[in-house]
């Protein structure tokens, strides 16, 4: 990895961090944020969709900017509700080395457990 990349995200959580309480007139993040979840999740919605769709047309450089697009308003998201990178990165830690099958089945049986106690 190129020195500097590491930090990148977290560069960009403090930069969305610090607009939320921009003016909206002046500021996509402020805006985005002052119309709530569901004006996010649609643009998140979006980005995914045009990823996908990258995806599929095997245009690498296309694909990387549909993704970077996608990441920059997840982060938006984590941001609306006092998260960030940190606490993906740390999810992904503890995910790491269990097999993909294992964790869907423990998130499937805690639900379960979950469920039980209600």
């Amino acid at each position: 990895m190129k020195p500097g990349l590491a930090d990148t995200l977290e560069r960009i959580a403090r930069a969305i961090e610090e607009r939320k309480s921009h003016d909206p007139e002046t500021s996509y993040v402020a805006r985005l944020i002052e119309k709530g979840d569901d004006a996010i999740l649609k643009k998140i919605g979006e980005e995914a969709t045009e990823t996908v769709l990258a995806g599929k047309d095997g245009d690498r450089l296309h694909l990387v900017r549909e993704v970077a697009d996608l990441w920059f308003h997840c982060m938006i998201l984590l941001a609306r509700h006092g998260l960030g990178p940190q606490d993906v990165l740390a999810e992904l830690h503890r995910r790491e080395g269990i097999s993909g099958i294992d964790e869907k089945a423990a998130r499937r049986d805690a639900r379960r457990g979950e469920d039980e106690t209600r």
